[in-house]
């Protein structure tokens, strides 16, 4: 199973690249992390955000396999807790199929993108930088495999 986070914006700085891919490295063969950036595109020189936000929805389809169950973090989106979160990931396991979190960039995602998602999750209340909701969906992601293996990780 793949667990593909599909992120608007390049060029963050290097601990972010590194933190996911330390986590991605600890959850193994069984749910394999995958990070794809998407260009942010320019808001300058009078283009609407609607638009930008439209050309990056589709960046962001292209990078969606065929087939993947589409997860978009939104602040509107169910909030779970961790064992929750490892339930859901326990579906998704049984399922077989890859799953695409989206990410926004600046002012989010696009709202038609939004509603052709699965479902939608959020990681907090607090408006986080996109940079680390990269890191914290990663870690939460290895937690909740890790609840599901038992793996001493979790403490409550």
């Amino acid at each position: 199973m793949k667990l593909i986070m599909v992120a608007v914006g390049t060029r963050l700085p290097a601990w972010v690249g590194e933190a996911v891919a330390g986590y991605a490295k600890r959850m193994g063969r069984e749910a394999v992390l995958e990070l794809v950036e998407i260009k942010a595109q320019p808001r300058s020189g009078g283009v609407p955000t609607a638009r930008a936000m439209a050309q990056e929805a589709n960046g962001i389809r292209a990078a969606i396999p065929r087939g993947a169950r589409v997860v978009v973090l939104d602040e509107r989106g169910a909030d779970l807790t961790t064992k929750a979160l490892a339930k859901r990931l326990e579906h998704w396991m049984q399922e077989a199929s890859d799953v695409a979190f989206l990410i926004g960039g600046a002012d989010g995602l696009d709202a038609k993108l939004k509603s052709e998602a699965d479902e939608s999750l959020r990681l907090s209340s607090l408006t986080l930088p996109h940079a680390l909701v990269r890191v914290l969906l990663a870690e939460q992601l290895y937690r909740a495999l890790s609840l599901l293996k038992n793996h001493p990780y979790h403490r409550e």
